[in-house]
């Protein structure tokens, strides 16, 4: 199965706040012309519970005047305010209006985590696991994931899969993580769409399901899973988990080779050569071979395919490897 790193990206589990009708206070002018100056907007702060006593804060954060609502948060961070520790650990986390300062950020989360914020358990147990800034305590990460999930951080049960089956592993393991790996999965979170497809397909802790395996596996792929798209790819093509669909089959793999994926250029170069989902188209395969090759992926088959083509064959797919990726 493969291996996934711990998700940070919380964005598509939390809830994003809308500012309760509190008009922020004036920026500076200063602020303000920085805020104008952003190219785009920040991405909403990781807190699903704000007190209104913040409305501020926050408010002032989403417009991006940031060192008023550090000011404003600070002092409410002081008092134990979890919400406002958790801003405050946001902006020294990115540096927004304040020097970045990962130790500080650490210190905050912490504090935030310890009042009950899920976001803030959610953080400081990804620092906890990779003992950034603070001691790496794996026992205490574990705690915090289970808390921000029961509180419904929904990438929090992703990552506390994770830990289970690291902990665990075996068929004992996954059959524990899958509720989590599930509801993550439900959640629209990507890696745990494909772990989904994986368990299903490979019957780790459940039954083997190649129908189920093929539908997480198709939402992992849409869903932008490089690895996923290839095996969805290989899967149509062979008539796994659903009808055989060699044209869809190319679909993906070309995808997934546009985006870079050496596995998907080897073999979408193998079905040019074959004619599979296509007409046969030479020049394509090599083209898409020597890139491929170039991604440090070799292939004696298609090295010798590519030796045998005619010459104009040939150099129209080096020149179109060159032109790769605009070619």
């Amino acid at each position: 199965m493969r291996r996934f790193s711990l998700t940070r990206n919380n964005a598509c589990a939390l809830v994003t706040l809308a500012v309760l009708g509190v008009s922020g206070p004036q920026a500076s002018a200063e602020e303000a012309a920085a805020a104008a100056a952003q190219p785009t907007a920040p991405s909403a702060v990781a807190i699903s519970e704000f007190d209104p006593r913040a409305d501020a804060a926050y408010g002032a954060y989403q417009r991006g005047y940031y060192l008023t609502a550090f000011d404003l948060a600070l002092e409410r961070a002081k008092n134990g305010d979890a919400a406002a520790q958790t801003l405050i650990a946001e902006m020294y986390d990115k540096g927004l209006g304040i020097a970045l300062d990962p130790k500080e950020a650490t210190a905050w989360y912490g504090l935030a985590a310890e009042s009950g914020n899920p976001d803030a358990q959610f953080a400081y147990a990804i620092k906890l696991i990779e003992g950034n800034y603070v001691r790496k305590d794996l026992a205490k990460a574990r705690v915090y994931l289970q808390k921000a999930a029961e509180a419904g951080i929904i990438v929090a049960n992703f990552n506390l899969a994770q830990m289970i089956v690291e902990a665990s592993g075996g068929q004992s393991g996954f059959a524990e993580a899958l509720p989590y790996y599930r509801k993550a999965a439900e959640g629209n979170v990507a890696d745990a769409m494909y772990a989904m497809a994986q368990i299903y397909g490979e019957g780790l802790g459940v039954e083997k399901d190649d129908a189920v395996a093929f539908q997480w596996m198709e939402k992992a792929a849409r869903a932008g899973i490089d690895t996923a798209q290839v095996e969805l790819g290989i899967w149509l093509a062979n008539g796994r988990g659903s009808a055989k669909d060699e044209k869809a089959a190319l679909g993906w793999m070309q995808r997934a080779a546009r985006g870079g994926n050496a596995i998907a250029q080897n073999r979408l170069a193998k079905m040019y050569a074959l004619g599979i989902g296509t007409e046969k188209n030479p020049s394509e395969a090599g083209k898409w071979h020597i890139i491929a090759q170039r991604a440090g992926l070799d292939d004696p088959w298609l090295s010798e395919f590519v030796a045998r083509l005619e010459p104009a064959e040939r150099d129209k797919a080096l020149a179109d490897a060159n032109r790769w990726p605009g070619g």
